[in-house]
């Protein structure tokens, strides 16, 4: 029996984040091998890659020559493919027009098709060796100031969007965008804390239930991630058994082992064809999350 009444699971793979060489040495960090590594993703069964680069962000800025060099090289073996980068956190240091900077850049290029918006302001460090919140002043810092910005960018140059939902408050915002119809073609990512990550709600049904139904029924495409976890140890079956799709990837696992961007995808695709759930293509994902046309 297969799941007719539910749309393609799209999976995305999030590739190397700030995962460094000595925790894992199959993360791609180069250009190179973010190049072999989304292409070996996509191959496997991903619609979706986002990744890092290696600046220094001392100016809260990303450069965007990076992104283009991999996404020029990808976009030749798969056109259709959805990219999309990351940017830097708000605080004193710099301004929205400079953390965006990249992304209106990538966007007026004509390589970015599905840009990030991180709607809110959230507390992000580890539990320290006594198991408390480690002493440290770190915020991912977004005011509703920075979240009108994006969203006008976004919808400006017609954008698909990634939403960021480190924290329930984040999804209210924008679902309010989405009740005033602002709210530009979106993918609501939401994630959880994995064991050692203390933000946001744990990845746990009972926490999926309480998304979904906030969500209720806003027709809004949603996508599971587990920070400093293992989402397939998790939410992933959930996910997909609901009509939600996943993320996976280098980021984000924090497992027992040391696998590949690609095998943690094929795990994916292995779990959605023992759910009898069809896996969505780059296009497929495109359509079902209304992101405006391929590049050229």
């Amino acid at each position: 029996m297969s799941a007719p009444s539910l749309p393609p699971l799209i999976i995305e793979a999030a590739i190397n984040g700030a995962t460094s060489k000595a925790m894992n040495p199959h993360v791609p960090r180069s250009v190179p091998e973010i190049v072999e590594s989304a292409c070996a993703c996509i191959a496997a069964g991903a619609a979706i890659v986002h990744h890092h680069n290696n600046d220094g962000l001392l100016d809260g800025r990303h450069a965007s020559d990076p992104y283009r060099q991999a996404w020029t090289a990808i976009y030749e073996r798969h056109p259709d493919t959805l990219l999309y980068p990351t940017m830097g956190g708000g605080g004193p240091h710099t301004n929205i027009a400079e953390r965006y900077a990249h992304v209106e850049e990538l966007a007026d290029a004509g390589v970015l098709r599905l840009a990030l918006i991180d709607p809110g302001s959230v507390s992000l460090g580890p539990l320290d060796g006594e198991g408390l919140p480690a002493a440290i002043d770190l915020v991912y810092q977004n005011t509703f100031a920075d979240v009108r910005y994006m969203v006008d960018c976004c919808n400006a140059r017609r954008l698909g969007t990634h939403i960021s939902i480190f924290e329930p408050g984040f999804l209210r915002v924008a679902l309010a965008y989405h009740a005033a119809g602002r709210l530009p073609p979106s993918k609501i990512q939401l994630y959880f804390g994995g064991p050692t990550l203390p933000f946001g709600l744990p990845p746990t049904a009972a926490s999926l239930d309480a998304y979904q139904a906030m969500l209720g029924a806003h027709d809004l495409p949603w996508m599971v991630g587990i920070l400093a976890g293992d989402v397939s140890e998790t939410l992933a079956e959930l996910a997909i058994a609901r009509g939600g799709h996943v993320r996976v990837g280098l980021e984000d696992y924090a497992g027992p082992h040391q696998p590949t961007n690609e095998e943690l995808v094929s795990e994916i695709v292995q779990m959605a064809h023992r759910a009898n759930r069809a896996v969505a293509t780059p296009t497929q994902a495109a359509d079902i999350l209304r992101v405006p046309g391929r590049v050229e």
